[in-house]
C-alpha cells in the first residue's frame, strides 16, 4: 500500500468513531470508549501523518502550503480534544464541542483526500509514496 491508500483507510476509522461519537448520550460507558479511541487514533494518526507525509511535502514548493495548512488543521482538533476533556461528558456543552470536532474532522479529512492528496501525487514520486505507506503504517501499528 502507498502512503494514500495507508492514510484512506485510518481516515474511514476516524469517521467512523466520530460519527459514532456525537451519537452517545451523557456520561456512559459507551461515550467514554469511543471518545477514548477517536483521542488515541487522532493522536497516533497525526503524529505519524506529519512525519511520513507532511515532512516530505513541507519541502516541496508545491506543497508545503497545503502541509502547513494542514498541520494546523491536527492542532485544532487537538484543541477541541483538550476542551471536550475538561468538560463533563454529562454536560449539554459537551455534545456541542462533540459536534464541532465532528465538524473539523470531516472538514480536515475530506480536505486532505481531495486537495493534499492531488498534489502531493505530482510532488512525491512513486517509490516515495511505497516508502512512506510502508514506513506511515508500521509507525501506526507499534503504538496501536
Amino acid at each position: 500500500m502507498n502512503i494514500f491508500e495507508s492514510l484512506r483507510e485510518d481516515h474511514q476509522k476516524q469517521r467512523t468513531l466520530v460519527d459514532i461519537l456525537v451519537k452517545t448520550h451523557g456520561n456512559s460507558e459507551g461515550r467514554d470508549e469511543i471518545f477514548t479511541r477517536l483521542k488515541h487514533e487522532l493522536q497516533i494518526h497525526a503524529d505519524a501523518e506529519e512525519r511520513y507525509f507532511y515532512k516530505p511535502l513541507i519541502d516541496s514548493d508545491l506543497t508545503q502550503e497545503k502541509a502547513r495548512h494542514s498541520i494546523a488543521e491536527h492542532h485544532e482538533i487537538d484543541e477541541l480534544i483538550e476542551e471536550l476533556e475538561q468538560t463533563d461528558y454529562s454536560s449539554p456543552g459537551w455534545i456541542a464541542v462533540a459536534k464541532k470536532l465532528h465538524e473539523r474532522v470531516h472538514h480536515h479529512l475530506d480536505e486532505e483526500e481531495h486537495e493534499v492528496f492531488q498534489l502531493a501525487g505530482k510532488a512525491l514520486n512513486e517509490t516515495q509514496k511505497k516508502s512512506l505507506g510502508k514506513e506511515y503504517r508500521e509507525a501506526m501499528e507499534s503504538n496501536r
